[in-house]
């Protein structure tokens, strides 16, 4: 079995599709996931399984539905994934915090880097933005986050194809899958 980690989009925000963390790993027990821990209230799960990503990413998808009635899209990666995704930042992506917010837009299967770029709005001069492998890496400008057109995105069809961590969670969700 190996480690992975499964990103939910869309819970606990706005009041929107309640989950209790101990309700959320106990789905992922129930539905034969192993060694299940949760990181912060908007849906990171770490898990043990057999299979690759893609499968898996279905079969969390029907115990969520199974289990809260609802549908929850979701994006898995292993841990080399997410290894490689941190690894794989531009340079200097991270490095001033002071200055920019920095998140990863992890994209769900089918959909790549490649396509989803032209479509996520940014503004030039106060956004970033990079295609990585099964991401885009985004950052921008604190100063100017008013004028971010980062939060554009969720009012697109694309939005629900993908799902947004920031980037000091991204990296402790690493920590944690390779502790």
């Amino acid at each position: 079995m190996a480690r992975f980690v499964a990103l939910l989009r869309g819970i606990n925000v706005g009041g929107k599709n309640l989950i209790k963390m101990t309700a959320l790993r106990a789905c992922f027990e129930e539905h034969g996931f192993a060694d299940v821990t949760t990181y912060i209230q908007s849906g990171n799960v770490l898990f043990s399984a057999s299979g690759r990503a893609s499968e898996l990413t279905a079969r969390v998808e029907r115990a969520l539905s199974h289990t809260f009635g609802a549908e929850i899209p979701t994006v898995v990666r292993s841990a080399k994934q997410l290894r490689d995704i941190v690894e794989g930042a531009p340079e200097g992506f991270g490095s001033d915090p002071a200055s920019f917010r920095y998140d990863v837009i992890f994209l769900k299967e089918p959909l790549t880097a490649q396509q989803a770029n032209p479509l996520v709005p940014h503004r030039p001069g106060v956004d970033d933005k990079h295609a990585g492998k099964g991401v885009l890496y985004f950052s921008r400008l604190i100063s100017r986050a008013t004028e971010s057109r980062l939060s554009r995105v969720v009012g697109l069809p694309i939005y629900q194809s993908m799902t947004i961590r920031n980037w000091n969670t991204t990296k402790k969700l690493l920590a944690m899958l390779s502790a």
